[in-house]
């Protein structure tokens, strides 16, 4: 009686394991290519950083001296 007992569970067992592990799926994976255009500016090479800044600086100031000058020209 024992052994039809453990025969059967053993079985019960081995048929349990074959039933959940045969219906699983694997994964599927995609590999997808992902290509980005970037567009580059090029900076002045001949002018380093400080004459850059200079330039904006000197064009700001040109503008307060234009409004100044156009103040002054008006009381004519």
């Amino acid at each position: 009686m024992q052994i039809m007992k453990r025969t059967v569970l053993t079985l019960s067992f081995i048929c349990g394991l074959l039933a959940f592990s045969s219906c699983r799926k694997e994964k599927e994976t995609k590999e997808v290519e992902v290509v980005r255009e970037v567009e580059v500016k090029e900076v002045e090479k001949e002018k380093g950083i400080l004459e850059r800044a200079g330039e904006k600086v000197d064009s700001e100031v040109n503008k307060e001296i234009d409004k100044k000058i156009d103040e002054i020209g008006d009381d004519n």
